[in-house]
């Protein structure tokens, strides 16, 4: 299956050289490119791409505004660019939805597995971006909280095979590793996802993965 990717970028330069590293992947299609957040939503209606790859910062409309849009119309699922300084924008982001975020300076190799990885539906949440996010949330009151908070009482709804799932995403599992460790099958993983994600009333496997470690329920 191809992957039809949407890059949204206002630097040039950097967005050449995306699209350049995209198109070296036989499976993956470059459908277009934005060069603000406005361009962006108006191509993924159009296009209706698999994956939005979406920088934070762009002029007209931000790339966190840009992902609430996109997200919330169901046009595609959306992988952010950051710095990862951990600033409003990428709280931001990870309340509009975002699948994943992936930081600026990785390696060619990871930016296509990543693109990969959220066309498959899983999300990017490396362990290590989820304890800094996790930090930072705990560190800063004005940080957003991730679905209805860290209540605890919020689990009460889940089954227990839907908080052992909830538990192996705050570690940053995909979906075959928690098929493997828990012994089920990988669309049964994928059922579990889905179910506790909408009973959290959440909308991405990275707000469940923060939610999991506000909870402590990860390696329970």
């Amino acid at each position: 299956m191809t992957i039809r990717v949407l890059v949204a970028e206002d630097q040039s330069a950097v967005r050449a050289g995306l699209v350049l590293i995209l198109r070296g992947a036989a499976d993956i299609e470059v459908a277009g490119e934005a060069a603000d957040g406005e361009e962006a939503v108006r191509l993924a209606r159009g296009l209706r791409p698999d994956v939005v790859l979406m920088d934070v910062r762009m002029p007209r409309l931000d790339g966190v505004s840009a992902t609430e849009r996109i997200v919330s119309e169901g046009l595609a699922d959306v992988l952010v660019l950051t710095t990862f300084d951990l600033d409003s924008y990428v709280f931001g982001a990870l309340r509009a939805g975002a699948a994943g975020f992936l930081l600026k300076d990785s390696e060619a190799a990871a930016l296509v597995d990543a693109v990969r990885t959220v066309a498959r539906g899983e999300g990017v949440i490396a362990p290590a971006v989820t304890r800094r996010l996790i930090r930072e949330f705990a560190r800063s009151s004005t940080a957003p909280r991730t679905g209805r908070g860290a209540d605890p009482s919020v689990l009460d709804a889940l089954t227990r095979r839907e908080r052992e799932v909830l538990a192996c995403l705050g570690e940053g599992l995909s979906n075959a590793e928690i098929a493997g460790r828990l012994s089920m099958a990988e669309a049964t993983v994928k059922t579990h996802v889905s179910r506790l994600l909408a009973k959290l009333g959440l909308r991405s496997r990275v707000q469940a993965a923060v939610l999991a470690q506000e909870l402590g329920v990860v390696g329970a």
